[in-house]
């Protein structure tokens, strides 16, 4: 049982230094010294990502050598999982991003990994699988979880698992009495021969054996009196299955955890810092926390700004060829407004999706009318933000408070931070950095997407137009560290690198693989990501494309307890066979139809606010469908946990469907195209979500 607590939380116990420091230890202590001594796998999220990237800091500063391999979902992880096995100089796994919900101590996972192995796990997912918390002796002891503060809230859930784990059940009622009517007759009569034939001189060890017989009946006697009764047991167990079926919600971010480590051995600085505010930014813009969790640790993160840069002030522009401050600012609900035109941040937001209804000509309609009440002319919002007038952009937000209320947009900001790149770029934003580093996450390679040409808008027949993304550019804008980190992940392939290099961006399995490094560069190298807001430009025009055909047409049916959208056909069918990106269509969908209910077969028991989504997309590559399961919060900005986890698996077990977790995420599954319709029928008949 090891479960590490925040410093203000850990008196007593062992902190993340101390851990830290075993792990350094550990790695000078084998054989070799080699970089299979540590390695880490990775989610291919935002969060996971920063946190790889800032522990690969830590062990770079302590000559630790390491190896990251990013691990795409749980079949990925148990095929990795026996390769690792056979690995004799590793010492320490660390888990980012993945697997707290898994039993890590069974031997499904890594219970017959040598002892000599420590796993640890630093994820945000909730609720994690007690027995990595709880389970004591070798196995248990050597399963460290990295944790927020939330273990010390479950000392109900502790008690009813170890009581369920170590404690006997009592027998059934009747063979209780039964037994007991038995141990009374053998008291009372202990040596009674049944046989009056029987001789003196019977054998010695038939006695022997009677006393054995009474001897045990008597200890099972005493051991009853201690058995645990099924009314107890039936509690604890109800509240272990509340434990587990609530839903799934995110306690703090695996990066603000690594920074924490950071600022114990007083190496954070702004590289670091700025990749813990990626991390949180991106649990907010996922809507993985409300808006007072990102609240209350934003107030900690401006703390840190305010400490790592002492001479900040309010501009938000660099004020020297070498500044790479991080400031505090108000952030814009307007999605890459600083890198689009005003419009088209406004158009893609879902913010003002919600509010406008952007996908009617009513809303388009309205969009212009309350630009043009704040005086701003249509030439101005159709061009850069960045060439609109410098009067204009001054005035944006204290106009946009006089006139957006009366379009019912009274919560157009949210406290950020913004980094200033010297002259490199203009500086950006937490929420547009993890937009670009989320697109190439997702599609930088495996689809064909078309990106539009900056200057090429409205350029006519020779000068209009885009082109397609090609992610050969970006891994020649940052080829160097990709290269090199690439060698790290390549031993789970090694068929494929007989067959050369030159064939790996063709093949299917490997697409998530280069997306990963090549956002993982993104992360140092500002050409990398300011080349990727295209591609996320690209990704949000798709994203409304489909969402406003899927209302038009009414493709949305609204069923008992939730509203069911199915993607067999279009241009954009591809893109959304990845979940990530049908993800953000889920959450688009949420956003735009809060507080209403359009669709067939709308029953009287449905008429209630922000109903839940299941979105489904054929991947016609495979002949399998994506499913992504996202509840709905009445009001903007709030979240509530996400019960889809459990009621995708009641129905599997209801229909006897086969289903495949390709992600991480409980919530999203794939499943054969025969198998949909009656997985859907029933998840219609299971509980309410």
């Amino acid at each position: 049982m090891v479960y590490l607590l925040p410093p203000h939380s850990a008196a007593g116990q062992r902190s993340y230094a101390e851990v830290y420091g075993e792990i350094i230890s550990a790695h000078r202590r084998s054989p070799s010294a080699s970089a299979s001594s540590v390695v880490m796998l990775v989610a291919p999220n935002v969060d996971a990502l920063c946190a790889s990237r800032m522990l690969a800091y830590l062990f770079k500063q302590d000559d630790v050598g390491h190896r990251i391999v990013p691990v795409s979902g749980i079949d990925e992880l148990e095929t990795l999982k026996d390769e690792l096995n056979h690995y004799t100089e590793l010492r320490t796994l660390i888990l980012l991003g993945m697997a707290s919900f898994l039993q890590l101590t069974s031997s499904d996972w890594f219970g017959d990994f040598s002892l000599q192995v420590t796993i640890h796990v630093i994820d945000s997912t909730r609720p994690q699988n007690l027995a990595n918390l709880f389970q004591g002796g070798e196995n248990g002891e050597r399963i460290i979880v990295w944790d927020d503060g939330e273990v010390e809230k479950l000392e109900e859930e502790k008690k009813a698992w170890e009581a369920l784990q170590y404690e006997p059940e009592t027998f059934d009622s009747d063979n209780s009495d039964d037994s007991e009517h038995d141990y009374e007759e053998d008291d009372v009569n202990p040596n009674d021969d049944s046989d009056g034939d029987e001789s003196d001189d019977e054998p010695k060890k038939r006695k022997s054996t009677s006393r054995d017989d009474r001897n045990s009946r008597k200890r099972r006697r005493i051991n009853d009196a201690h058995r645990m009764p099924r009314e107890e047991r039936l509690r604890f167990s109800q509240r272990l299955a509340k434990h587990y079926m609530s839903g799934v919600w995110h306690g703090q971010s695996v990066s603000g955890v690594v920074y924490v480590l950071a600022t114990i051995l007083e190496r954070a600085d702004n590289d670091f810092l700025w990749l813990a505010i990626l991390g949180l930014t991106y649990q907010y813009t996922t809507s993985r926390i409300s808006r007072d969790r990102y609240e209350a640790y934003h107030s900690v993160f401006y703390d840190e700004v305010s400490r790592l840069n002492p001479y900040n002030d309010s501009s938000t522009t660099s004020l020297t060829p070498d500044d790479v401050s991080i400031r505090a600012t108000e952030e814009l609900r307007f999605t890459l407004f600083r890198h689009w035109t005003l419009y088209d941040a406004m158009y893609h937001s879902n913010y003002i999706a919600n509010k406008i209804g952007i996908w009617k000509e009513r809303g388009r309609k309205r969009l212009t009318g309350l630009l043009a009440k704040m005086g701003f002319s249509i030439p101005q919002t159709q061009q850069p933000y960045a060439h609109m007038d410098m009067d204009l952009k001054k005035a944006l937000t204290q106009k946009l408070s006089d006139v957006a209320p009366e379009y019912g947009l009274v919560e157009l900001t949210y406290p950020s931070f913004i980094r200033c790149y010297g002259y490199y770029s203009q500086p950006f934003s937490a929420a547009d950095a993890v937009e670009g580093i989320s697109a190439l996450l997702d599609v930088a390679g495996g689809v064909r997407l078309e990106v539009e040409v900056e200057g090429s808008r409205n350029g006519g027949e020779w000068f209009g137009g885009g082109k397609i993304w090609e992610a050969g550019n970006m891994e020649k804008a940052g080829g160097s560290t990709n290269t090199l980190n690439a060698s790290k992940v390549e031993q789970a392939n090694t068929a494929e690198e007989a067959e050369g290099s030159e064939h790996l961006p063709n093949m299917e399995v490997k697409w998530w693989v280069r997306n990963f490094w090549i956002a993982y560069d993104s992360l140092t190298d500002i050409r990398c990501l300011r080349d990727a807001l295209n591609l996320s430009m690209s990704l949000h025009r798709a994203i409304i494309r489909q969402g406003t055909s899927i209302i038009e047409k009414q493709d949305i049916r609204t069923m008992r307890n939730h509203r069911v959208v199915i993607l067999t056909q279009g241009p954009d069918l591809a893109l959304f066979a990845h979940p990530g990106v049908l993800s953000r269509l889920a959450l688009w969908l949420v956003d735009a139809l809060r507080d209403r209910i359009p669709g067939s077969n709308v029953s009287t028991r449905s008429k209630r606010q922000s109903l839940p989504f299941v979105v489904a997309s054929l991947d016609e590559n495979t002949g399998k469908y994506i499913v992504v399961g996202v509840m709905a919060a009445l009001d903007f900005g709030d979240v509530r946990k996400n019960e889809f986890g459990v009621a995708f698996l009641d129905a599997r077990d209801r229909c006897n469907a086969v289903i495949r977790h390709a992600s991480f995420d409980t919530t999203v599954l794939e499943i054969e195209e025969k198998d949909l319709k009656p997985f859907l029928e029933a998840l219609c008949e299971g509980p309410t979500i």
